[in-house]
């Protein structure tokens, strides 16, 4: 069974910053791609940045320049450094990642979420 538990959100002004963490555990062989989705209210999920087990990164065009996004595989956690908020950052943000557990399987797994309010 495999586990990913978000950290780190919580209520910031408008300008201000945060770091979300994930951290992956349970049966896990490897792990893929990992990423950063994040969930407004009345609104779909969407991409917020995404990391290959090579280090490269995507970002949506909404947080470029604004949001890091790192990985640390040896203790198999993601991170997403966010700096100038604004209230449109406001969401439930989720983590995700591509794992192949010890049975050889491979399928995307979600974190339950952790809330970032951004007042103006």
């Amino acid at each position: 069974q495999v586990q990913l538990v978000e950290s780190g959100g919580g209520k910031v002004q408008g300008g201000g910053s945060l770091r979300l963490s994930c951290a992956a555990s349970g049966s896990i062989f490897s792990i893929n791609a990992m990423g950063w989705y994040r969930q407004a209210p009345g609104k779909q999920r969407e991409l917020v940045a995404t990391i290959t087990n090579d280090d490269s990164t995507t970002y949506a065009d909404s947080v470029k320049g604004r949001f890091t996004i790192s990985r640390d595989n040896a203790k198999k956690m993601v991170y997403l450094q966010m700096n100038s908020l604004k209230p449109e950052d406001t969401a439930v943000y989720y983590c995700n990642a591509e794992i192949r557990t010890r049975d050889w399987r491979s399928r995307d797994y979600w974190g339950k979420g952790t809330l970032v309010t951004v007042s103006s």
